[in-house]
């Protein structure tokens, strides 16, 4: 009997070109679920001053500002901190990996499931890697005491954690993380916090924390709030002496001038950010009431996506390419996160129409798994 043929799985979502060339699906006829990108496309403002900056030839004549003076100011503003408290960056991973050089860490505690990059960052600076596996039981949140007894048992001096965790969205409020922060602190571990969904729950950042705290920074992506991750910029928080350190790791000219302006113009578009949570508040809250009906578990996420756990007789894999092929959908294989069983798929939280085809089509597809 011969076994049955692989499916091809990406490493990360919204590979679109990719899938739609393996599966003969026109790239621009599938629906990405697959990327945690808001539906509703780049605020207007950022469309506007995106046009402006191409307007003026030393846009793309002259060098970027190396110290990215009126980023730094927006992004102040924005968190209520001072601009020497911030560093910039073309993405999450530089960022990463100059605090990881700047800090010396050496052996990192990391949670898992977790997004994958971060062990490669880890690894790649020379970090060595002691996975935790949270409890699945427990929506993979986090405890800190538990966290903390994990560190100091296997001799770690770093933790890297997610907030909301990714892949479940599931948010650990900021005062019980403040309290894993403040224990860490008193054993001289540093912690090492991306925030990249915090902006569908501002409220729970440890952003000003970070600017008091020596053991404590803060990452942030402004890119996948505001639908512009093609320009990639993200931001790291600290107190300013490790941020002047952290900054002197960093490459010259980090973002581009077109990349600034732009998110300059997003950060200070305050109706698009309401409104962005407004929308995928409902939407997500619709999502899982559906998904219950299809006997679809999910975990209690604070952002744009949701983690779905099948039962045992579903292939996930398989039902990840009958949506490609059968419904032009794409969701994101959870093959790659580590220390996740067997049995879960993500999706993004997308539009309304985008929605109910997504239960549409998984419940035709389940349906047919079953004859």
């Amino acid at each position: 009997m011969k076994n049955p043929p692989q499916v091809f799985l990406p490493a990360h979502g919204g590979q679109l070109r990719l899938i739609a060339a393996r599966y003969g699906v026109p790239a621009e006829k599938l629906i990405d679920f697959s990327a945690n990108i808001n539906p509703t496309g780049p605020p207007p403002s950022v469309l506007a001053a995106l046009n402006r900056a191409l307007a003026d030839p030393t846009t793309l004549t002259a060098y970027p500002d190396l110290e990215l003076t009126e980023l730094k100011k927006i992004l102040a503003k924005t968190a209520k901190i001072l601009p020497e408290n911030i560093a910039v960056a073309n993405g999450f991973v530089p960022l990463l990996e100059a605090a990881l050089r700047s800090l010396r860490i050496a052996r990192c505690l990391l949670p898992v499931p977790s997004f994958s990059e971060y062990r490669r960052t880890l690894e790649n600076a020379g970090v060595e890697v002691v996975p935790y596996c949270l409890s699945q039981e427990n929506s993979f949140s986090y405890a800190p005491d538990s966290v903390l007894q994990a560190v100091l048992e296997e001799g770690c001096d770093a933790i890297l954690l997610a907030n909301p965790q990714n892949p479940s969205g599931v948010l650990c409020e900021a005062e019980r993380l403040r309290c894993l922060v403040d224990m860490a602190a008193e054993h001289g571990i540093k912690v090492l916090l991306d925030e990249a969904f915090i902006d569908y729950v501002p409220a729970q950042s440890l952003t000003q924390t970070a600017t008091e705290l020596e053991n404590l920074v803060v990452f942030h992506s402004v890119t996948k709030f505001f639908a512009i991750p093609g320009l990639r910029v993200a931001y790291a928080v600290s107190s300013a002496s490790s941020i002047d350190d952290l900054n002197r790791r960093l490459a010259p000219w980090p973002v581009t001038t077109l990349a600034s302006s732009a998110v300059c113009a997003a950060l200070q578009d305050d109706a698009y950010a309401e409104d962005t949570r407004r929308k995928n508040s409902l939407q997500r809250n619709c999502l899982v009431r559906e998904l219950a009906r299809l006997k679809i578990i999910t975990y209690p996420s604070s952002t744009n996506f949701l983690l779905l756990r099948f039962s045992a007789e579903v292939d996930v894999s398989l039902l990840w390419k009958k949506m490609i092929v059968e419904h032009q959908i794409v969701l994101r294989s959870c093959i790659n996160f580590e220390g996740l069983a067997a049995g879960h798929l993500r999706i993004a939280v997308r539009s309304e129409a985008d929605n109910e085809k997504l239960i549409r089509g998984l419940e035709g597809a389940l349906c047919r798994a079953k004859e």
